[in-house]
């Protein structure tokens, strides 16, 4: 103990000595050739995998990722202490190498030892790039005459493994966009997410089936079609314009598309975009596989075709009160979002567009006859559907889903009634759906037949109604018109008078001119 002690002591004042002796730039001299005579008889090659790369701050690097999924499949069950994440519904658990940890893999009769470690900062930094200081890597060691196999062949394995394994593994999910205030400055937190799990399906889907195979006909074309894209010279997405009364099943259409494509979907709200430039980094921030959505986007911005030319024409004319109010009104619009069509139009097929791939933008509409040409013309949404009323081919796939029904003696009826009465597919498969176990296929459409007597009756007064109004209009129209022209008539004939009167006035001044001299 007492030896070990004096040869520390001599080893602490031989350092001493060093550090006084040698100047700081000799001291790294002589560190570097250390450095090159211990790698020289170090038997080993190291390779390490950052996290985060210098040029990608706000990304996790591919590779890293591609590694810690390779190891957690192939090498977690040789470690000691692991890391559990649930996925998949809770249904199953992923392992991983916890920190300090190390596993061992062999190729071609080869071993290979990987670590898992973290660089924690002795001291926190005033900003950091990143939402945490830490930065973790894996670091690949092996014997220095494996170098060019495990270099050239192993990593590769590795990072091919790790993408299969992504893929058999991916969990499909559904964005939104954050307010702009929301945004951290050094950290990603544009989107959040949930696990996507909608059931609808091309199977499920309440639509005549000779548009439906149209429709799912042109999305697996699409999905194949990245060769065919680069030949022509476009980008790889493609548009859809979803149009039609509300409760017609735009929603189910694009859950059936994520489904059908296994593609992620983005549910864009413009109005809580702060302006074009923002919007362009949530294009960014958006991965390929991936359906970008702006639902009603009639109702998202002031997007209806008033150009701002067009509406500068008017003010000259307005009162200067109601000027004044539309000018307030606009200042408010204007400090919620200042997304501008031009913008939305860049967003849709500009420059920015192409940086990703396989990609779908949908917008959906109420009113498509409000929106402005410019934004749902053809390259930009490529296929415009029609989400329409309920027609007897559609009843059939509800009855299908719903009472599991393939034909019935009341069908006829309902074929006859659907012809005379709108009504959507979500009402429809309202009365289908039993609300207790009482119930019966008949019972329910029975009730499908007398909801639709009554929208009939409703649409029948509803037109009786309007057409008394229109009449009322119509009168109140004309008698505005008759009173404009009796009170032309009435002007005319003062005007006639008046002239009459200064005739006569000119002839007595005449006359009595005449007299007097």
């Amino acid at each position: 103990m007492m030896g070990e002690m004096t040869l520390m002591a001599v080893a602490m004042g031989a350092w001493a000595m060093f550090l006084q002796l040698f100047p700081g730039q000799l001291r790294r001299d002589a560190r570097r050739y250390v450095n090159k005579l211990v790698s020289y008889l170090y038997p080993y090659v190291e390779i390490t995998f950052h996290e985060f790369q210098a040029d990608t701050w706000f990304e996790r690097s591919e590779a890293f990722e591609a590694i810690e999924r390779y190891l957690s499949a192939n090498s977690s069950k040789m470690a000691k202490r692991l890391k559990a994440n649930v996925v998949k519904d809770c249904k199953s658990v992923v392992l991983s190498m916890d920190e300090n940890e190390e596993v061992t893999d062999e190729f071609n009769g080869i071993q290979i030892w990987w670590t898992s470690n973290k660089d924690t900062p002795e001291q926190r930094a005033l900003f950091s790039y990143r939402g945490d200081e830490e930065n973790r890597f894996y670091r690949l060691t092996c014997r220095r005459e494996h170098r060019d196999i495990i270099t050239n062949d192993y990593v590769k394995h590795v990072l091919d493994e790790g993408k299969a394994i992504a893929v058999r593994t991916r969990q499909r999910k559904l964005y939104t966009n954050n307010k702009t205030e929301k945004w951290s400055r050094f950290k990603r937190t544009m989107w959040s997410h949930i696990i996507f799990e909608h059931p609808s399906t091309f199977d499920t889907l309440a639509m005549d089936p000779k548009k439906k195979k149209e429709i799912l006909n042109d999305l697996i074309t699409f999905s194949k079609s990245k060769d065919y894209y680069k030949k022509v010279g476009k980008s790889w997405k493609r548009g859809y314009l979803l149009y039609g009364p509300p409760g017609t099943g735009k929603s189910s259409m694009i859950a059936a598309m994520a489904n059908l494509l296994d593609y992620d979907i983005y549910d864009l709200e413009l109005a809580s975009v702060k302006d074009n430039t923002d919007l362009r980094k949530l294009l960014i921030d958006t991965s390929t596989k991936s359906i970008i959505v702006i639902e009603d986007i009639d109702c998202s911005l002031n997007l209806t075709g008033q150009r701002k030319e067009k509406k500068e024409e008017g003010k000259e004319n307005k009162d200067p009160v109601e000027k004044k109010v539309e000018e307030e009104l606009e200042d408010k619009k204007k400090k919620g979002s200042e997304v501008t069509l031009s913008g939305l139009l860049n967003f849709i097929d500009g420059l920015w567009s192409a940086c990703g791939s396989e990609r779908l933008i949908i917008f959906t509409t109420n009113y498509v006859e409000k929106l402005d040409p410019a934004l749902i013309r053809r390259g930009r949404m490529d296929k415009h559907i029609e989400m329409s009323y309920c027609c007897y081919e559609t009843f059939k796939v509800l009855a299908k889903n719903y009472l599991d029904l393939d034909s019935h003696e009341l069908f006829e009826t309902i074929s006859r009634m659907l012809g005379e009465t709108q009504m959507t597919p979500a009402d429809v498969a309202e009365n289908l759906m039993p609300k207790s176990d009482e119930e019966t296929p008949e019972i329910c459409l029975n009730n499908l037949i007398k909801s639709l007597e009554d929208a009939k009756e409703a649409a029948r007064l509803k037109a009786l109604e309007d057409a008394r109004i229109k009449d009322e209009e119509e009168a109140s129209k004309k008698k505005e018109e008759n009173g404009e022209k009796e009170q032309e008539i009435d002007a005319k004939l003062a005007d006639e008078e008046g002239k009459k009167a200064s005739q006569g006035a000119a002839v007595d001044a005449k006359e009595n001119g005449v007299m007097n001299p």
